[in-house]
């Protein structure tokens, strides 16, 4: 799996091939074909070890003592976005993996999991979901325009940590605000 991990870093998933994997192994050509039913399953198990990297780092930020919410999901989105930062193959073959696979779907549940419960920790259960997909989708974004190179500081004035922080901000004004207005809706219809 190292052997096939540095392959995919280094020239992405045309360098992975079994018979590469097994050079690079230091081990016989052919050893690789006794553990992976080809290429397809040897990049699916990749790609499954990164959806579960990321998803131990998002419950260790969550379990993290001492950091606000706000702090927890900011840093669960930079997480994401840094696989996209220091391993664009590896994070390329994560969304590209076909979700059909039972084994990848369960690996993507559980970071999807994690990172839901790091969202209700700062808007709240019943909101979760539909502020973790613009959450997810902005950092997908944002991790593809870094990657692409088209997300350059000097023409945005902003870089990735940066509109980081500004959604976060903004999701939370929101919910302050969402808050602030259920009350005074309330207050009216009490009075």
């Amino acid at each position: 799996m190292r052997a096939a991990s540095e392959l995919l870093d280094e020239g992405g998933p045309d360098a992975v091939t079994l018979r590469a994997v097994g050079a690079r192994a230091g081990v016989s050509r052919g050893a690789p074909y006794g553990h992976f039913d080809g290429k397809e399953h040897l990049l699916t198990r990749l790609a499954i070890d990164a959806w579960s990297a990321l998803a131990d780092e998002v419950e260790q930020l969550r379990a993290a003592s001492g950091a606000t919410p706000s702090a927890r999901l900011e840093g669960a989105l930079l997480a994401l976005i840094g696989v996209g930062r220091r391993q664009p193959h590896r994070y390329a073959l994560m969304f590209s993996t076909p979700a059909g696979d039972a084994e990848a779907a369960a690996a993507a549940s559980r970071l999807q999991d994690q990172f839901l419960a790091v969202v209700a920790d700062v808007v709240g259960e019943s909101d979760a979901r539909r502020y973790g997909a613009l959450l997810m989708s902005s950092a997908h974004g944002i991790a593809g325009l870094e990657i692409s190179g088209h997300l350059a500081e000097e023409t945005w004035e902003v870089g990735g940590e940066g509109l980081v922080r500004m959604l976060v901000e903004a999701v939370c004004s929101g919910v302050e605000g969402t808050g602030a207005r259920r009350r005074t809706a309330g207050d009216r219809t009490a009075g």
